[in-house]
């Protein structure tokens, strides 16, 4: 069961203890980039069938990540939402160089 948060900012920390191996980080990153690629494509060719694809490659990579080698379970089990929006920060401070990857 997840522990109650009352912010993001309080769930934030949590979600990246749940991420301290940086292959784990690195399989998020390679899933979510995937994932971004997805949606461009089904922007351009209007094709429904990206938008599963983006899904499973998004959700994909973190739980490979996850199950393989963080060997957790996943923070969006338990917060959905927060963890999506966990996931999105993470990627921009890896994209950025404010967390390694």
């Amino acid at each position: 069961m997840a522990a109650p948060y009352d912010s993001f900012a309080e769930f934030y920390p949590y979600y990246l203890t749940q991420h301290d191996n940086r292959t784990c980080r690195r399989a998020h990153l390679i899933g979510t980039t995937a994932a971004i690629a997805c949606l461009a494509q089904l922007a351009v060719s209007r094709n429904a069938w990206w938008l599963p694809a983006a899904l499973l490659c998004g959700y994909g990579g973190a739980w490979i990540g996850h199950f393989f080698y963080e060997k957790n379970r996943p923070a969006t089990f338990g917060n959905p939402w927060w963890s999506f929006r966990g996931d999105w920060l993470m990627y921009w401070q890896m994209v950025t160089g404010k967390l390694s990857w």
